[in-house]
């Protein structure tokens, strides 16, 4: 793709679903992609996925809540690629439970994954973008659950408001210094983490059946169809390339049409 060729690129939770995807569509269009995630295993076999079909890749460990852990990842990838375009703060977790029965350390468990994490993902690729003087790309995995709060799964969507709002305030922030933030709002995807959802339902008895919940969620998009992790690839190569230089501070519903805003 034009403007992605060389680019060097992180992708955080890259071993499977939508992470897996957009790391394979990234170095299908000619960047070259640390796939990190929290097992190293995980991520050099995704890694070695990619480069047995043509593409650059490295795998890399990382705790996206540590900034130690974060740290390292980056400048192991400026090292292996000689230096950072684009960081894509896509790890996350989900978690069911009724809005009476969230604790404390519910909150915080999610809330540490999926904001804290893409905090501290922004702030050390931006001083790293800095240190290289490079005009360097932030994207977020948010979700349709950053457009509107979903019950139960009320902490979750907290969590996905918060990335929306750092992605803006991150835009804001640094601008002037020609590095761009912005997001990607998935809706319902075929991916590992429904499995996760869908039995929290079950566990809940809030619905009977495997992919109950899923396919009552999915049913909402107006395309008629869930959404598979290859559909956020296009979004994913658009917002790394140089062809989205003029865009900020956006958060892109991709989700067949569950969310109009």
């Amino acid at each position: 793709m034009k403007g992605l060729k060389d680019k060097a690129v992180i992708v955080t939770g890259a071993a499977r679903g939508i992470g897996a995807a957009m790391a394979r569509g990234l170095a299908e269009g000619g960047a070259h992609v640390a796939v990190a995630d929290l097992r190293k295993e995980d991520a050099d076999a995704m890694a070695a996925q990619i480069v047995s079909a043509g593409g650059k890749a490295i795998g890399l460990a990382v705790d996206v809540r540590k900034r130690a852990s974060v740290r390292a990842m980056i400048d192991a990838t400026v090292a292996a690629f000689s230096g950072l375009d684009v960081i894509f703060n896509n790890a996350g977790i989900a978690q069911v439970k009724p809005f009476l029965e969230i604790s404390e350390e519910d909150w915080q468990t999610v809330l540490d994954v999926n904001a804290l994490g893409v905090l501290i993902g922004m702030q050390e690729a931006v001083k790293t973008f800095q240190a290289l003087k490079r005009r360097g790309k932030i994207v977020n995995t948010a979700s349709i659950a950053g457009k509107q709060g979903y019950e139960p799964l009320a902490h979750y969507s907290a969590s996905k408001f918060a990335v929306v709002a750092l992605t803006q305030a991150a835009a804001r922030a640094f601008g002037n210094q020609g590095i761009t933030a912005n997001c990607i709002c998935p809706g319902v995807v075929a991916t590992p983490m429904w499995k996760l959802i869908d039995q929290g339902f079950q566990e809940h008895g809030l619905s009977k059946s495997p992919e109950e919940a899923f396919n009552t969620f999915a049913a909402s998009a107006v395309l008629g169809r869930p959404s598979q992790a290859d559909d956020l690839v296009g979004v994913a190569r658009f917002l790394a390339s140089s062809e989205s230089d003029f865009m900020t501070g956006q958060s892109l519903l991709v989700d067949g049409g569950m969310v109009f805003t």
